[in-house]
Formats: structure tokens, C-alpha cells, sequence
């Protein structure tokens, strides 16, 4: 079921946005060589602690996990896509790390992610970062009333089409609000006109991730999703709101 936000609500989850924005810009700046993504995770909950907020994801038990999510920050290295389990893991140089952050802020979520590219990497990498952002844009362009879903989903996939890139099998954005995760779905592909028609109220998480190889993924012992080739990944997103004027980024 589609559950629409009101004005002010959308002006709350703004406000969350922005901390968690922040937050999320503190934890690309410190993802360096050198340091580990536990460090990461113990740097995500005392910021957002500070920020006035609580962690989104720690003790989050979606839909299907076996257990409850231990740790604030999401870190996936490399072939990892998504739901990487912050470790003693030493980041590399030459990793990319992806960085999936949400908190909650006044009862209401919000939920965004970066791809850091850590010191040298090489060109293939640069790329599918660059095209991982430029479909998050294209995605969110397309959000303005009368607009679908469909036209966010094919607008992600021309962008990874045009590259040579994939769209990582099964991974998918989601509405959002006084739940993490909630009605609609947003795929990353799709057609012109299909799906729901997108409306004033309706929030997203936008969320385009990319393969550098095919698109097909596993699930691996900690429940974090890897490219099945061992390809390289990218991960982008920004929460959003539907407005009379088209879209609102709110994790800005």
C-alpha cells in the first residue's frame, strides 16, 4: 500500500536527509587506505548520534534476513553491492567502497549511499562510478507527477546500457517514510509508462547499482549481495520526494 507524506512530513524527512547527508559526507572524507570499515561503522553511529538522530539500520531486520542487521553503516567492497558487513577489513588502495548510511529523525527515515573510489583506481573503475552517479541523475529527472516508475527504471538502465555496464540482478530502490522500507518498489530497469503513476506525496529511495561484468549477484554468509563474476560494483542514492514541481532531493 502507497503511503503519501505531507508537506511538513516531507519537511521532517528533509531535515533528516540533511544530517544524514552530512553524516554520509564525514564517512566518504575518512575512507582512506588504511583504515578499516569497522572503524567506519563506530564513526557513523557517533555522528549520527550527534546529529540529533538515530542509526537506521542497526538491529533492522528486513524482510526474508535470517538475523537482525549488527551494524550502523553498510560497507561493500569491490565485487560486494550492497549490505557489506563493516569487518577488521583494511581498505585497500585502489578499492571502491560503497557507503550505505540511513538514520531516523523524528520518527521519520532516510536513506542514501556513495560510492568512494580510494586512492588509485583504474579506469574501467572511474567509469562505472561516473556511470553509477549519471543514472542516479537520469533516475531522478524522471521524477515529477504523471511520470512512473517504469520511467525511473528505464532511465537507470539506458545509462548502464550506453556504458556497457549491467543492473545488478534483484537489487532495487523502495519507498520510504516512517518505515524504511515500504511501497513502491523501484526497479532499475523498465519501460516507458509501466508501473505506477508517480504522485505528489509519494517518497523514494532511488538507489541505481551497477556490475562492471553481467548483472547476475549471490548472497554470501553475512547476507551481503556480490557480483557472481567477481566483477567490480557501484552503488548510488538519494532519498526523494515527488512535489507539484517534480523532485525533491532530500538527502542533499
Amino acid at each position: 500500500m502507497l503511503i503519501f507524506k505531507s508537506l511538513s512530513e516531507i519537511e521532517l524527512m528533509a531535515e533528516g536527509g540533511h544530517r544524514l547527508a552530512n553524516v554520509l559526507r564525514r564517512l566518504a572524507d575518512e575512507t582512506r587506505a588504511g583504515v578499516t570499515t569497522k572503524h567506519l561503522d563506530r564513526l557513523a553511529y557517533e555522528l549520527i548520534h550527534q546529529s540529533g538522530a538515530k542509526p537506521a539500520f542497526l538491529h533492522y531486520r528486513p524482510a526474508g534476513a535470517r538475523r537482525a542487521y549488527p551494524y550502523t553503516l553498510c560497507a561493500s567492497i569491490n565485487d560486494v553491492v550492497v549490505h557489506g558487513q563493516p569487518s577488521d577489513y583494511v581498505i585497500q588502495d585502489g578499492d571502491l567502497v560503497k557507503l550505505d548510511l540511513g538514520l531516523i529523525y523524528k520518527k521519520f527515515y532516510a536513506d542514501a549511499a556513495v560510492t568512494v573510489m580510494v586512492g588509485n583506481v583504474g579506469p574501467e573503475a572511474k567509469k562505472l562510478v561516473a556511470a553509477t552517479a549519471e543514472a542516479l541523475a537520469a533516475g531522478i529527472k524522471e521524477v515529477k507527477p504523471g511520470k512512473t516508475l517504469g520511467d525511473i527504471g528505464f532511465a537507470v538502465g539506458k545509462v548502464a546500457e550506453k556504458n556497457n555496464f549491467s543492473v545488478a540482478d534483484g537489487l532495487t530502490g523502495h519507498g520510504i517514510g516512517r518505515n524504511l522500507h515500504e511501497d513502491p518498489t523501484v526497479f532499475n530497469f523498465g519501460e516507458r509508462g509501466d508501473g505506477e503513476e508517480l504522485r505528489p506525496g509519494m517518497v523514494l529511495a532511488i538507489e541505481p547499482m551497477l556490475a562492471a561484468g553481467a548483472g547476475a549477484i549471490k548472497q554470501i554468509k553475512d547476507e551481503s549481495y556480490a557480483t557472481r563474476d567477481g566483477s567490480l560494483s557501484a552503488h548510488f542514492e538519494h532519498t526523494v520526494a515527488v512535489t507539484e514541481d517534480g523532485a525533491r532531493i532530500l538527502t542533499l
